[in-house]
């Protein structure tokens, strides 16, 4: 049986001080932190950018869409979409998107409780936070995406 590659993706986290960053494939159906790159007031690291897609060769890019419970557009959501179109202007890559609700939350309790049983020794920093959140954002994606039974944990909707 021949081997099976999968498509890997990178998940962004966009923020208007951090980009929380991610990796994952759709064979393992599996996410995870990889960096936070910053933004300044001249816009993104697209260097740092570059150098995260040329280490990892994603197939596709995942980019988080700022939404509030309702389902509304957050605040963020305009600056979010002008990311992605960037990113995949000068990816050349498909950019999907998806969901993030709720998203940095959950990656800040999941990271507190790994410090308070011991299994984190560092403080959680805002930057831990934000490729946390690219991971559970990547993850949510991976849920429908991913080629096996791996990952697939209810964590949320994808949109595309």
């Amino acid at each position: 049986m021949p081997e099976q590659r999968g498509r890997v993706a990178l998940g962004f986290d966009f923020g208007l001080k951090r980009i929380g960053i991610a990796s994952g494939d759709t064979v393992s159906g599996t996410a995870a932190p990889r960096a936070t790159v910053t933004v300044s007031s001249r816009g993104p690291d697209w260097p740092a950018i570059e150098r995260l897609l040329q280490q990892y060769r994603p197939d596709v890019l995942v980019v988080g869409s700022p939404r509030h419970a309702d389902g509304s557009d957050s605040s963020l959501a305009g600056a979010a979409d002008r990311f992605a179109a960037e990113l995949a202007r000068c990816s050349a890559l498909p950019v999907q998107r998806v969901d993030e609700y709720a998203s940095s939350l959950e990656a800040g309790s999941a990271l507190r409780a790994l410090r308070q049983r011991g299994s984190r020794t560092r403080r959680v920093r805002h930057a831990d936070i934000d490729a946390a959140a690219a991971a559970i954002i990547l993850q949510r994606w991976l849920q429908e995406h991913s080629d096996g039974d791996a990952g697939t944990k209810s964590m949320g909707k994808t949109t595309t």
